[in-house]
């Protein structure tokens, strides 16, 4: 009986609240269909007419408009009492779950009276949803059956409104746990949609970037995969060539940004077993900081060859390894370093990034591997910023979010991840529009950038400098050809630019034609050996001959005989050395560096043409025994021999004890022993200066 009671009053309840919401909103209606500014009545008293009081201009319509405003403002207020009751009602049933279909069902029916109100509120739109959020994470034990039912009940109200913090973390979890369900194509899409076109600011709600971030994620996971990635950034973008929603592409570089960070986060927070930037610094110096003028470290050198002399680290950095579930990362430290630039450098400030990863092969090697998921991401969101980039209306503003280069160290030392963007790099290279081009430099003053990320010598280059070549040649094409930009090129990139013309390369050609045309170079050594490696091709050899056709003084320059100094560009071969020494009169060379460059003993017939060389440097290249016996026979002038880091043996070393004019050699980290090493040096009078250090004997 009580039951029925119980039962009996439920129902008359329902019933009045759904008349009292039918009357509210009949006389809500009926209030805004007959109250205008035309009419002379009242609504409902159409016999009465309107005391309009003197001295106003329209004072039935004020009056009128005030009456209408008070109607709706108490209308809307008892409407969104009944709601605010409904909710609480809601709320207080779902607390405290017993059998899920029950619940499943108070959820349909709260969304259906979120839906069906005649008052539209954030709050009445919200609340639903903070209400299911708070249940779920209440509930954690629920089947995937049950997480899909609630999400497709849900649904409706997704389509206006973001979903609340700990429903994305739901909704994430979904995506992960798993991403094949349809529920994440039907249900989750338009989610997804909304967020990236209305979104203003991640940085405010992160859980939605992160829902965003899974959903791709769980895309990724279909049989298709990148294919059902690429379908959903063309959807986003829309068919036309421009997109109609403006925030739409930086939302989704702000998602790809943070899965990249993601890929290497483990790594970043290991700091403490990590190497710090100082330490990557000192260990990291660029290659045209590393070759000294005079290659060689001597054990006692003398006063007037202290400013020149090479130096080597007085000990090896132990390798750091640091290895998680998600990165493996080695770092050997094998390098060398100049005290003097060590000192200058030495302040706490942190140091360049792109200095910082300016690695020789011979300096230091740094090897990153991801985990199976980690690499998944990482290639997922690349691929991403890949598609971003074909788009032309986008890569403007793409270009210009990613000028500041907003990726962790770790990522621009992965080698996978550098090859992969060189893509969108390439894609802002041949972009004709300077406000796309212009991004591959830095932002500012002293910061590097893409430019030189991706040019010989920095981390990203693979290539031998064909990007870096694109990268000059549009520069120069469009606003940038100026005295400033050659200036930057000659002081930073001026080995490249000269092992890239040496090879035939028309835009590095022209390049030094114009440093020689506006006498950016002052140096008369490093004039002639410009002039040098133009006369070794023969494009070069032809805009050489038109240049000194409008300049005499090169004329002149040259006639004065070769270089004395000359230093190869590091990634130079033996055939480059063969071209460039084949190219003019090099009777004058006293000082040849071949340091870090990949030459082998079988340039040693070239050099042998040399017969002024005095001094001669071939730290860490791959000049062998064989080389040195011919050396041995022919250069009976040289004075000074660097061969530390290369590959001699005592088979070699031997050899050079017919070089009697020797009186300073490098040794270090070479294959000596001692039984040679004390030979050497009974056979060699002339012999002041050895470095043997850190050899197998020693």
């Amino acid at each position: 009986m009580r039951a029925c009671v119980s039962l009996s009053l439920r129902g008359c309840g329902k019933r009045a609240d759904r008349a009292t919401a039918h009357h509210q909103e009949a006389c809500f209606r009926h209030i805004l269909s007959h109250a205008s500014p035309g009419e002379g009545h009242f609504p409902g008293d159409s016999s009465s007419p309107v005391e309009e009081p003197t001295g106003s201009a329209f004072p039935g319509r004020r009056t009128r408009a005030s009456v209408v405003a008070s109607a709706v403002g108490a209308v809307a207020g008892e409407m969104a009492d009944v709601a605010q009751k409904k909710i609480y009602k809601y709320k207080k049933v779902l607390s405290n779950p017993s059998r899920w279909e029950v619940v499943l069902k108070e959820i349909r029916t709260l969304v259906d009276m979120a839906l069906t109100s005649p008052l539209q509120d954030d709050s009445i739109n919200q609340a639903p949803l903070e209400i299911v959020s708070k249940l779920l994470s209440e509930n954690t034990n629920l089947t995937t059956q049950e997480h899909e039912n609630i999400i497709v009940a849900i649904a409706p109200l997704l389509e206006n409104n973001h979903p609340p913090p700990d429903l994305c973390e739901f909704f994430c979890k979904h995506c992960r746990e798993r991403p094949r369900s349809m529920v994440v194509i039907e249900v989750f899409t338009p989610v997804v949609q909304r967020i990236l076109k209305h979104n203003m600011d991640f940085g405010k709600c992160p859980r939605l970037r992160l829902f965003t971030q899974e959903y791709i994620l769980a895309l990724n996971e279909l049989n298709a995969g990148m294919e059902v990635v690429k379908k959903f950034i063309q959807s986003m973008h829309g068919p036309t060539g421009h997109c109609p929603h403006p925030r739409v592409l930086p939302n989704l570089v702000a998602v790809c940004l943070a899965a990249i960070y993601s890929c290497y986060e483990e790594f970043i927070n290991s700091r403490d077993n990590s190497p710090s930037l100082k330490e990557i610094r000192n260990g990291c110096q660029q290659p045209c900081d590393r070759k000294p003028t005079l290659p060689l470290r001597l054990l006692h050198p003398s006063p007037d060859l202290v400013s020149q002399e090479a130096t080597l680290s007085e000990a090896r950095l132990k390798s750091v390894v640091v290895a998680s579930s998600e990165i493996h990362v080695e770092v050997e430290h094998t390098s060398t370093a100049k005290p003097a630039l060590t000192a200058s450098a030495g302040n706490d400030s942190e140091p360049n990034l792109i200095d910082c990863l300016m690695v020789s092969p011979a300096c230091s090697t740094m090897s990153i591997e991801l985990g199976p998921q980690a690499d998944r991401t990482l290639g997922c969101y690349v691929e991403i910023l890949k598609l971003l980039s074909d788009y032309d209306d986008w890569r403007p503003s793409l270009a210009s979010l990613l000028q500041p280069i907003p990726f962790p160290k770790e990522a621009l030392a992965h080698e996978k991840f550098t090859k992969e963007l060189k893509y969108v790099i390439q894609r802002f290279a041949e972009d004709p529009r300077q406000e796309v081009h212009s991004c591959l430099l830095s932002v500012r003053a002293g910061k590097d950038g893409w430019f030189q990320l991706y040019s010989p010598g920095g981390v990203a280059c693979d290539d031998d400098g064909e990007l870096f070549a694109s990268m000059v040649h549009i520069l120069m094409g469009s606003c940038y050809k100026t005295k400033k930009f050659l200036l930057s090129l000659a002081e930073n990139k001026l080995g490249p630019c000269m092992l890239l013309a040496l090879r035939g390369n028309q835009t590095m050609v022209e390049i030094l034609c114009l440093m020689l045309e506006y006498n950016i170079i002052d140096n008369n050594d490093t004039q002639l050996q410009i002039i040098s490696t133009l006369e070794s091709t023969g494009v070069g050899k032809r805009m050489y001959e038109q240049l000194c056709d409008r300049q005499r003084e090169l004329k002149e320059l040259q006639r004065k005989g070769g270089p004395t100094r000359l230093t190869l560009p590091s990634k130079s071969t033996d055939a480059d050395l063969a071209r460039l020494l084949s190219s003019g009169s090099f009777g004058n060379l006293e000082n040849l560096s071949l340091a870090f460059t990949n030459v082998t003993s079988a340039c040693a017939e070239h050099l042998i043409k040399l017969p002024s060389l005095k001094q001669l440097n071939l730290w860490s290249t791959q000049f062998g025994d064989a080389g040195l016996r011919l050396l041995s026979e022919h250069l009976t002038m040289l004075q000074v021999l660097n061969l530390c880091e290369t590959p001699v043996t005592d088979a070699g070393l031997l050899a050079l004890s017919s070089m009697k004019s020797l009186c300073s050699l490098n040794m270090n980290s070479t294959k000596l022993s001692a039984d040679t090493y004390e030979d050497l040096k009974a056979k060699l009078p002339n012999l002041k200066e050895v470095d043997v250090r850190y050899t197998e004997a020693w």
